[in-house]
């Protein structure tokens, strides 16, 4: 009998974002207000990528479920009468406040240090009057600049929803592995120029496919073979070659 796809291979990233990077990204994706946030909608949509990341086995740190116990206490406040909430002092009746100020102060140093990035990269490039010329080469892989971990997997996530197989047809489906997908990816890669990522998923079958497909992509981004950008946030993924 074959051993699940997660147990059969594990796919374990170098960059990985913690519980605030999703909270901010779920923020902008719905484009709320950070100083009101609609804690029902979030937690409904941070439990739902929470699931996702475990069906994928992408090893989740404890801080993520530490924020899940967070959200789930925020939301059950919120829902007790004014009269019946815990005594809070004046400037703190709103039980999401706590967490308000923890994603302002945690998105301003994220800022800062992006910006500090932009400098550095930029100073790099900058070389004094007589200076050898040096060959810069980008740096091979994902970047998370170009594409968040979260974009991929509400990516993935859109794409099992899409698939609607019924119990006969999920028994009957194909088997497929890992390493058949990253060789099929790359050379659709190869033939194409460059996939866009939901175009991986137009011929699967079963909710397995898609799980196999997607940690393929996973595998190849972390192998540094291929790229993931888009060109906006939210917009479609563009799978292709490292260096193209």
């Amino acid at each position: 009998m074959p051993l699940p796809i997660q147990d059969e291979y594990k796919v374990k990233l170098e960059v990985f974002e913690g519980p605030l990077d999703l909270l901010l990204y779920l923020i902008k994706k719905d484009e709320v207000d950070i100083y009101n946030i609609p804690i029902e909608i979030i937690t409904r949509q941070y439990m739902e990528y929470l699931n996702l990341m475990r069906m994928l086995d992408l090893n989740i740190a404890g801080d993520f479920l530490v924020m899940a116990a967070t959200l789930m206490m925020i939301k059950s406040r919120m829902l007790l009468p004014v009269e019946e909430r815990p005594e809070l002092d004046p400037e703190e009746d709103d039980p999401r406040w706590e967490l308000v100020r923890q994603l302002i102060e945690y998105k301003k140093f994220k800022d800062a240090a992006g910006t500090l990035q932009e400098r550095e990269l930029l100073q790099g490039n900058m070389f004094g009057r007589g200076a050898d010329e040096i060959a810069i080469e980008k740096e091979p892989g994902l970047g998370m600049d170009d594409v968040n971990i979260f974009d991929l997997i509400a990516a993935f996530n859109d794409a099992m929803k899409r698939v609607k197989v019924d119990e006969i047809g999920e028994i009957f489906a194909p088997s497929c592995t890992v390493a058949d997908k990253i060789e099929s990816i790359l050379n659709r890669i190869r033939l194409e120029g460059h996939v866009i990522f939901s175009g991986l998923f137009e011929a699967v079958t079963s909710r397995d496919e898609v799980i196999c497909t997607f940690l393929a992509l996973l595998e190849l981004i972390r192998l540094r073979q291929v790229d993931a950008r888009q060109n906006g946030p939210f917009r479609d993924i563009v799978v292709i070659r490292v260096g193209s």
